[in-house]
């Protein structure tokens, strides 16, 4: 089945079984590994991408449930690590093993479009499905309430360059394959 759709601002057509996870067409045929599998039942929160900017774990989206769709994946929150929840990551020193954290860090994202300033409940309740085995839950709450803090990336116009590319967070941003 052909699917069309956007992934991370830009178009992306693959031909893939129509009941083939996202998951796997992000990692296996788009090349984008920051997406992890974590169970494969949608319990762990560690594949979680955002479909028309809705959190959704992909290992249970089938492909052809993206035709026409705009799927974010870590790799497209801020490929240059500029997005406050991934300098609040770093800052806070969240992660341990790492692998759940694009997960993490995709549902937090989708929690702060919709509410700006979560109280301890509201994160709670947003990332209560999202495990991490290390238990940096108070550090991932912390990061959240730090994102809220700090300044949104300037974007700057492709004739008026900036500085090079931030690398603050860009590790949590470019995980690689593990």
């Amino acid at each position: 089945m052909k699917v069309t759709f956007k992934v991370n601002g830009k178009p992306a057509a693959v031909d893939v079984p129509g009941d083939m996870p996202l998951l796997w067409v992000l990692r296996d045929v788009l090349d984008l590994k920051g997406t992890k599998f974590g169970c494969g039942i949608a319990e762990c929160g560690a594949c979680t991408v955002h479909l028309n900017g809705e959190p959704m774990r992909s290992c249970i989206v089938p492909a052809s449930d993206v035709q026409g769709a705009e799927v974010t994946t870590i790799e497209g929150l801020a490929p240059d690590g500029s997005h406050p929840l991934q300098r609040a990551w770093e800052e806070v020193d969240v992660p341990q093993c790492g692998y759940c954290q694009a997960g993490q860090i995709m549902s937090a994202a989708a929690l702060l479009a919709r509410n700006p300033k979560p109280t301890d409940a509201d994160i709670d309740a947003a990332m209560a499905g999202n495990i991490c085995r290390c238990a940096t839950y108070l550090r991932i709450r912390a990061a959240i309430h730090r994102a809220t803090e700090l300044p949104a990336p300037t974007v700057l116009s492709p004739s008026r360059p900036g500085p090079g590319p931030a690398t603050s967070g860009a590790s949590v941003a470019r995980e690689e394959a593990v």
